[in-house]
């Protein structure tokens, strides 16, 4: 069994420990590892990296990994180490990944790989400098329900399509009565917080791989709660956005609308909702289902304000089956990543396409401050 050494950095955050570290390392090694295309297994061999070394012991310790370290500068010193992962804070992200590349380490990150596309366009001048691989996270591609929009639109189902409209959010407390479900640094403009930011660069490779590649954006920003209190229950002054409200121009004349919001209560079927309408049919698709209405099954209202609507809507709708198993999305594109580090098989989601997420967002947030529509001119390594 080939061996892969990885150093895992930023796995004890939310994120870094749930999605990455357990879900998907953890749950690999669980299982002997991802399978090559010979048939032979490789095995990941992480050592874990943080600043509180307590909090990386334990972590290791509960998950039978061996090594750890609160010394990154030693862990990338180690030959046999060959990747090196981040998932720390955004704003630490670009220092890091450039001196991993610089000993020669390839990468793979969360994203925003940066917080200006300078600074990301940087890291992918890096990359080819050094001769690394590369690859940013792009989870929301691999979620079941997006899966099955994408065999609708490969199949031909919309016909053309026309709009996306998403909704994604919901409340986030602010923190006195009710602990919030978010970190404090979110909602600080100092630390690297913002929704547009943070969200604008998951739409990003959501509408170009699924609807057509983003042509311009128009974005409002808000920040609706001023103040919010932290983990240890004490006020602070929350001057990020929390909500954002984007429409976006796609190639083939497709328009999107997506609303993100830490500020909102949901009354939908997920967290985040897809609706798309095409000329031949329309669909709905959350983090696991999906919904279709074909051209031959949309039913005729009419507009009547004096009578109670005597359509059901929602029932007017056929789900999608599901005709296979979708892992966790984290761990399917680990399991892709390592394949292309040690099978050479493809991987298209490069620092490149990370630095087109953070075209979007800076674009969102120009276009806020600016109030006006900002194209995105066609990025090139």
């Amino acid at each position: 069994m080939k061996r892969l050494g990885i150093i895992m950095n930023g796995v004890t955050g939310r994120m870094g420990m749930n999605q990455h570290l357990i879900r998907s390392i953890v749950a690999i090694r669980n299982d002997g590892g991802v399978v090559l295309k010979n048939g032979k297994r490789v095995m990941p061999d992480p050592i874990l990296v943080g600043r509180n070394l307590d909090k990386v012991a334990a972590l290791a310790n509960k998950y039978g990994i061996e090594r750890y370290t609160d010394d990154l500068d030693a862990a990338l010193k180690n030959k046999d180490d060959t990747l090196f992962f981040d998932a720390a804070t955004t704003q630490a992200r670009a220092g890091l990944l450039k001196k991993a590349m610089a000993a020669g380490k390839d990468i793979y990150c969360e994203k925003p790989t940066a917080e200006t596309l300078a600074v990301a366009m940087d890291l992918v001048k890096a990359a080819k400098k050094y001769g690394v691989r590369n690859g940013v996270v792009q989870d929301k591609l691999f979620l079941p329900g997006l899966e099955k929009m994408k065999v609708l639109i490969d199949s031909g189902f919309f016909g053309k399509i026309l709009s996306v409209r998403g909704e994604f959010g919901y409340w986030v407390f602010e923190g006195d009565w009710q602990q919030a479900q978010r970190p404090s640094w979110n909602y600080r403009v100092k630390d690297g917080g913002g929704i547009i930011l943070d969200m604008l660069c998951h739409w990003r490779y959501v509408l170009d791989n699924l609807f057509g590649n983003v042509k311009a954006v128009s974005c409002l920003g808000a920040t609706h709660i001023p103040k919010r209190w932290d983990e240890n229950g004490k006020p602070y002054k929350a001057d990020s956005d929390d909500a954002a409200y984007a429409t976006f121009e796609l190639e083939g004349d497709v328009i999107a609308q997506i609303n993100s919001s830490w500020v909102t209560r949901v009354r939908r079927d997920d967290l985040v909702t897809f609706h798309v309408d095409g000329t031949l049919g329309s669909a709905v698709a959350g983090l696991h289902k999906c919904f279709v209405q074909p051209r031959v099954a949309t039913p005729k209202p009419v507009w009547n304000p004096d009578l109670p609507q005597s359509i059901n809507f929602f029932d007017t709708w056929q789900e999608v089956p599901e005709n296979k198993v979708y892992p966790n999305g984290f761990r399917a594109q680990w399991e892709m990543y390592i394949r292309h580090l040690v099978d050479n098989e493809p991987f298209k989601w490069t620092l490149l396409e990370g630095a087109k997420g953070v075209q979007l967002a800076e674009a969102g947030l120009k276009s806020w401050k600016e109030r006006r529509w900002i194209d995105l001119p066609e990025l090139k390594a």
